[in-house]
């Protein structure tokens, strides 16, 4: 099987989404084109068949692919039909948007934990989650068998905390926190920089709509 690069990774998200959806419509049919589906998604049907042709033969011809099939195939081929062990380390706006975020459980993502220094979050709940102390990092993560997770603290403490969830064993984090951090080879890293998104939105708005035009 050829390695898939990860824009066709982040589209099979997108597939998976719209077909969840799809399968929602009761009046919709139970198979879809190629055609059909790059046209909702405003995808070319060559850019959905390759993405697809990574990871095996998938539809008919003719009749084109069956969205139950196919949903639990990309479900399959992303680990969603597994359960996945969450950590969130930072208990601030961010964090706790994040906890109640109820899509994270409908994908088999479920927070087990949440981390942070502030002593008045401490041994509390958060959306029925306890909140440990980010020094039992390490010991929580191990016992609970944790596999992902998401930094959402302050940037100066963004690498310490990473160091530890490397030690306790985390090999794919995603950080919010705005600051490059460092990992070793192994560890899967995902940064979502928020600012920088809202950056490339002012720019597209100052470029569009000029003063006085």
């Amino acid at each position: 099987m050829r390695k898939p690069p990860g824009t066709s990774i982040n589209r099979l998200a997108v597939y998976l989404r719209f077909l969840e959806n799809r399968s929602q419509d009761g009046d919709a049919k139970s198979t879809i084109s190629s055609e059909e589906f790059a046209r909702s998604l405003e995808i070319n049907p060559n850019q959905i068949r390759k993405d697809l042709s990574y990871f095996g033969k998938f539809g008919r011809q003719g009749i084109g692919y069956n969205i139950e099939e196919l949903k639990e195939q990309i479900r399959e081929i992303l680990g969603l039909h597994r359960k996945w062990k969450l950590c969130l380390c930072g208990a601030g706006n961010l964090g706790s948007a994040l906890s109640s975020y109820r899509g994270f459980r409908e994908r088999n993502l479920n927070i087990a934990a949440i981390f942070d220094s502030d002593p008045a979050k401490i041994h509390k709940r958060i959306d029925g989650i306890m909140v440990y102390d980010s020094r039992e990092i390490k010991t929580v993560v191990r016992r609970l068998g944790i596999n992902i997770a998401i930094i959402a603290v302050p940037a100066d403490a963004a690498d310490r905390i990473a160091e530890r969830l490397v030690v306790a064993g985390v090999r794919a984090i995603l950080n919010f926190a705005p600051v490059k951090i460092n990992v070793p080879a192994g560890v899967k890293l995902r940064n979502v920089d928020l600012s920088t998104e809202l950056i490339n939105l002012t720019y597209f708005l100052s470029s569009v709509f000029k003063p006085g035009v």
